[in-house]
């Protein structure tokens, strides 16, 4: 019998799961991010608020645990960018698809929610940091790595500094609200970095 309940319960907590990360996506997209609360989560959700507790234990943690589900594919494991030997086309792809996704009314709630907790919350910045942050930016080098050795790009180039031209104009845009973001201004940081770091 126990190894019948074993999978049940299992499955039955990545479904709660599941449901809590979900549930706390659509509050932050419908409401400030100070009004919602653990308690409105678990009621989305249709679980106890200890389940959240037993699991994360601010309303912080669990909005960055739902911006991390974000950031993994099918199988659990984080995407790497497209790599199809043409590096000006695979970045435009990819500046693109971060332009719009910025642009999603319901990313955007929730980016800006997490980016005002992090700031403000040393241990889950460091958390962001190392779970989040710093994957994402070896994914981006190992495609700059894989440009340089094709010689698209300068061999000497400091990659972190080239990532900063590429995604800092875009995040500042996004964070003022100065500017639409738009494929061709995705387009045009594209352009100018590779000019800037032109081998």
């Amino acid at each position: 019998m126990s190894n019948e309940k074993g999978p049940d319960h299992s499955r039955r907590k990545e479904r709660s799961r599941q449901a809590i990360l979900a549930a706390a996506r659509a509050l932050v997209a419908e409401e400030p991010y100070d009004k919602v609360t653990v308690e409105a989560i678990a009621a989305r959700a249709g679980v106890g608020k200890q389940t959240i507790y037993r699991r994360w234990p601010t309303k912080s943690a669990v909005v960055f645990a739902a911006v991390l589900a974000l950031s993994e594919d099918a199988d659990g494991q984080s995407v790497a960018l497209p790599d199809t030997g043409d590096l000006e086309a695979d970045l435009k792809v990819v500046m693109r698809a971060t332009a719009e996704e910025f642009t999603d009314p319901a990313f955007d709630s929730l980016i800006r929610a997490l980016t005002a907790v992090i700031a403000n919350d040393t241990a889950l910045a460091a958390e962001y940091r190392e779970k989040l942050a710093r994957p994402l930016e070896e994914a981006k080098k190992a495609r700059l790595r894989s440009a340089q050795r094709a010689g698209q790009l300068d061999p000497g180039a400091d990659l972190g500094l080239v990532l900063d031209v590429l995604y800092a104009p875009l995040f500042q845009r996004w964070l003022h609200r100065s500017a639409p973001l738009t494929a061709a201004y995705a387009d045009s940081l594209v352009d100018t970095t590779l000019r800037a770091f032109a081998p």
